[in-house]
């Protein structure tokens, strides 16, 4: 009885820490072009955006903007997801320019080292995105790019709470737009007179801080855009780069021709992740053509957003649940069918 009691101990103790590090394999990483798992098995994250911890902590109404306990979780893995990407605000997570104090620092950073642990248990891969910032003392909202003053530090920061978590993945900016690929990757100084973090300088401080998750970097053009992509890539010492896209029914490139331009000869080097996917429309005929191309291009891609917001957000779900907007139910279906990977 006390062996099997002991026995059960360790196994409970393995499972809850899936994520968590193992030196002698190294967790979810890029091989050439495939994000691999610890098993040595190719991985597609296929799943969703939790939106929220990017505007709640400063808008002064909570860390997430609703529920995120285990039965939030449970509704989430209902789907047959096996990621979520969870958008974060730069100001919060350091505790400057006026972020609410029951919201920022420490309690911000317990709370989503919290919630990725939650996940992590439930098997999910997580995605953690820079979302809000903003340079000096402005207030933290979508920028066009990364700030020079804040996000080399928050990066540091995130990177050095996670480093032992390799189920994990650090999204760098969200959607950079109003800027040329040059100052993508090296940063410079817009005309409002602040200066970008270029995302070499972001790279340099998640590997500074000693820790070798796979690290994505969104193109241009709200994302839209990896046209240069290989060309400005920036360097990464642990060789664990991938392209990040997003696509939209309302954006520039929402037609197969143009996703097979956008991440054809991207893939073939790098893996491709469409971190965000999303359906204003709301009929679920867009989500059906983008994951007929995404799974025969063997693409990876987290749709927006698990939040009860309306279609016109866009939304996957009409209540906390899980009820599925027509497009979340698109969604739902084609993961139940697919049976994604799930981290273990």
């Amino acid at each position: 009885m006390v062996v099997a009691l002991v026995l059960a101990l360790v196994l409970a103790l393995i499972a809850s820490c899936a994520g968590c590090r193992d030196d002698d394999y190294p967790g979810l990483h890029v091989v050439d072009n495939q994000l691999i798992n610890r098993r040595g098995e190719p991985v597609r994250l296929l799943g969703v955006n939790r939106s929220g911890a990017e505007y709640a902590c400063v808008d002064g109404h909570g860390f997430f903007a609703g529920p995120t306990g285990r039965r939030a979780v449970a509704a989430m893995t209902s789907w047959g997801i096996n990621a979520v990407r969870v958008p974060l605000n730069e100001h919060c997570w350091l505790g400057i320019n006026d972020a609410p104090t029951g919201y920022s620092r420490a309690r911000y950073r317990k709370a989503v080292r919290g919630y990725v642990a939650r996940l992590h248990r439930a098997g999910l891969y997580v995605v953690l995105d820079l979302h809000w910032s903003a340079p000096g003392d402005l207030p933290a909202k979508q920028r066009p790019m990364a700030d020079l003053d804040h996000a080399p530090a928050f990066w540091s920061s995130v990177a050095r709470a996670f480093k032992d978590d390799h189920a994990l993945v650090f999204d760098l900016y969200n959607e950079p737009h109003g800027i040329g690929w040059q100052c993508w990757r090296d940063g410079c100084k817009l005309s409002e007179g602040w200066r970008t973090a270029g995302m070499q300088s972001l790279v340099d401080a998640v590997r500074e801080s000693r820790a070798q998750q796979p690290i994505v970097a969104t193109g241009l053009g709200w994302g839209t855009d990896l046209s240069s992509w290989l060309e400005y890539r920036p360097d990464d010492p642990a060789d664990q780069l991938a392209a990040g896209v997003h696509f939209y029914d309302f954006a520039g490139c929402a037609s197969v021709d143009c996703w097979g331009r956008t991440v054809d000869s991207v893939a073939r080097d790098v893996p491709v992740v469409v971190t965000e996917i999303g359906e204003r429309e709301c009929s679920g005929a867009f989500f059906d053509r983008f994951m007929s191309w995404a799974d025969s291009a063997d693409v990876s891609y987290l749709a927006w957003s698990w939040n009860p917001s309306g279609c016109a957000a866009p939304a996957l779900i009409e209540s906390w649940d899980g009820r599925p907007t027509p497009s979340g139910e698109r969604l739902r279906e084609r993961l139940l069918a697919l049976k994604p990977m799930k981290l273990r």
